[in-house]
């Protein structure tokens, strides 16, 4: 392998002056109070645009990661989230509407359904980050994760330029808080029926659990301040951020994946305590330990967790991939002692939909558990895919096929399709249940017939569901309630919907395509060599015969491909990583920092199609 630096273009002053492209969304904007903006209404702020999509856990981890950014720089900084739909549902505009509200989106938000602005930047990815100065030219891009540092060492400068310029304009933006809902529960994640016949839910909008009685609607109690933290403690003190996943333990108390806390959380049913069983707080990164002492190795976005097999699994949803916490001595009768740990137990970070050993296998944003005996059902949402586990850790897929086929279709499992589902649920017949949350329905999957059916419609977004009695309560997230519905004993009939994903194909010439992915060190920083190659670039394209040459992975951020002529489309995946530090000789310890990004590019081979394919992940191809 090629150990010197990456041929990605150097860092360099700012030297490209591309005018940036007006703002158009048909959706409109939302967080503006009605307000319709242009750019030329923005001269004199610096605007950083957020191309993002509600269902992209990598969008969700930036929104998070520029929180403290955005405060910090209100009066010079607007900040302005583009919706650019993958999935039908998200380009409904109230599913828009919703997820602002959902995700505590404090920023303008111009919702661009038919992904126009999308076009008119060039972007490729979800997330992608682009600055525009005060004078109303692209000055930076980012894709992916990682970037917070660089982009505020960015706008210091730009506010000190603009400043001395005189073109700096501060003062209040654009953003107006809508008005909060006397709702009992927002946008509830997911729910446990308890010993006691009561239901306990994940209040994820307001970063609590919230117990009810048996009919689903009375409030019992709260557990959680309500205002987001991590926090241990008592019932009326203790600090969630946007917990979801909720499971029983042997004793007698509930884990709880605290999503944006990247933790796993305990509480005690008896006097509401609340204590952290893992994680660090902090966003497991590319280069992080993988396995150790709970409460010391980071994790990424927990978003369900089942017990199976003594173990405590958890859908990690930020990293495509299946942990496992051990309570001390391999026993389930002691998950709060400090000696447990946590580890991977399947996939390899990569997105995808590839079943086998645990260790070989992709998921995409897997979200939602559930176990039986000998089986641990998944909803592995990005992917549209119902899987499954089996007791010697191997991964199957009961129904899906990739990243970019989805949609409401009944019948055998091989041609069946849901949409983004977020939940599944282990029903008595052996058969399960799932919330497939795009299509608004509950659908069910026997194994013994390789069937898929519709259990119920028009129930908004259902993000999980649970057995009561004969009866299933669906949380119905986008109407804040839970639903208790009888399941039928004949499945409702749906007409057969299709759908790829609305991102137009790149026209690519057969044969020889160059790939170049373009990052440049922040201003200050330099690629980090200490310890040998700081950039990894990890190729694969669906179906795998689409590339005769270039796959696998490599320290080049540039690599050479070969096309097959003979398939006429595909998908090309590409994860690029790169880690920059300080550049201060005088600093043995600088800080650093990793950047990365995974591409699903849909590729269509046509002669006199490109031959280069140049992916942003830092910096500004010229």
């Amino acid at each position: 392998m090629n150990e010197s630096a990456p041929s990605a273009t150097p860092a360099t002053p700012r030297r490209v002056r591309v005018r940036a492209p007006e703002l158009t969304g048909k959706g409109g904007w939302l967080n503006t109070g009605d307000e319709q903006y242009t750019l030329a209404d923005l001269r004199g702020r610096i605007v950083i645009l957020d191309f993002w999509t509600f269902c992209c856990i990598n969008c969700l981890h930036v929104l998070d990661e520029l929180r403290e950014l955005e405060e910090r720089h209100r009066d010079t900084v607007v900040f302005i989230g583009v919706h650019s739909p993958k999935f039908v549902h998200e380009a409904e505009h109230q599913a828009v509407v919703d997820a602002v509200e959902r995700y505590g989106v404090e920023h303008p938000v111009l919702d661009d359904p038919e992904l126009a602005t999308w076009k008119q930047y060039a972007v490729r990815a979800w997330p992608t980050l682009v600055v525009i100065d005060p004078e109303g030219y692209i000055v930076a891009q980012h894709a992916g994760e990682g970037h917070a540092h660089a982009i505020a060492q960015l706008v210091e400068e730009l506010e000190a330029e603009h400043t001395a310029k005189g073109t700096l304009r501060r003062g209040d933006g654009p953003y107006v808080a809508p008005e909060p809902q006397p709702t009992a529960l927002r946008f509830p994640g997911k729910a446990l029926a308890l010993p006691n016949g009561n239901l306990l839910v994940s209040d994820t909008t307001r970063h609590q659990l919230v117990e009810l009685e048996a009919d689903g609607e009375s409030v019992v109690r709260r557990i959680g301040s309500g205002v987001r933290g991590f926090v241990d403690g008592a019932a009326d003190s203790a600090g969630f951020s946007e917990p979801q996943g909720l499971a029983l333990l042997d004793d007698g108390s509930v884990v709880v994946a605290d999503t944006v806390n990247h933790a796993l959380r305990r509480l005690d049913l008896e006097t509401g305590e609340v204590t952290t069983l893992a994680g660090t707080g902090r966003q497991w990164r590319q280069g992080s330990p993988t396995s150790g002492p709970a409460r010391e190795i980071d994790l990424s976005s927990p978003w369900d967790v089942a017990l199976f097999g003594g173990r405590v699994w958890i859908a990690m949803a930020g990293v495509h991939q299946l942990w496992a916490y051990d309570p001390a001595g391999g026993t389930t009768q002691d998950f709060g002692s400090g000696g447990a740990t946590v580890g991977v137990a399947a996939g390899t970070t990569n997105e995808g939909l590839v079943d086998g050993p645990g260790a070989e296998a992709w998921f995409a944003q897997p979200s939602g558990l559930a176990a039986t005996a000998d089986r641990l059902w998944l909803a592995d949402s990005e992917t549209s895919a119902l899987r499954w586990v089996d007791l010697d850790g191997v991964v199957h897929t009961a129904v899906g096929t990739g990243l970019f086929d989805f949609g409401h279709r009944d019948g055998a499992a091989e041609q069946a399709l849901l949409q983004h589902p977020l939940g599944v649920t282990a029903l008595p017949d052996g058969s399960v249940a799932v919330s497939d949350t795009y299509n608004h329905a509950l659908r069910r999957y026997d194994p013994a017939t390789g069937e898929v059916t519709t259990l119920a419609t028009d129930v908004r977004e259902p993000s999980d569901a649970v057995l009561v009695g004969d009866d299933i309560v669906v949380v119905e997230s986008a109407r804040h309630r839970l639903t208790r519905l009888r399941l039928p004993e004949e499945a409702v009939r749906v007409e057969s919907v299709a759908h790829r994903t609305q991102r137009a194909a790149t026209e690519v010439a057969p044969g020889g395509l160059q790939l170049d992915v373009i990052f440049q060190a922040p201003a200050g920083q330099k690629l980090d060599t200490r310890y040998g190659p700081s950039t990894r670039l990890l190729v694969s394209s669906t179906p795998p015969e689409l590339l005769l040459e270039g796959e696998g992975a490599g320290t080049d951020l540039s690599r050479a491909l070969e096309l097959n002529p003979a398939v006429p489309e595909g998908v090309l995946h590409v994860s690029a990583m790169a880690a920059s530090c300080d550049d201060d000789p005088s600093n043995e310890y600088p800080a650093c920092h990793v950047h990365q990004q995974d591409w699903g590019v849909p590729v269509r081979l046509t002669e006199g199609g490109a031959e280069r394919l140049p992916l942003v992940l830092a910096g500004m191809d010229d």
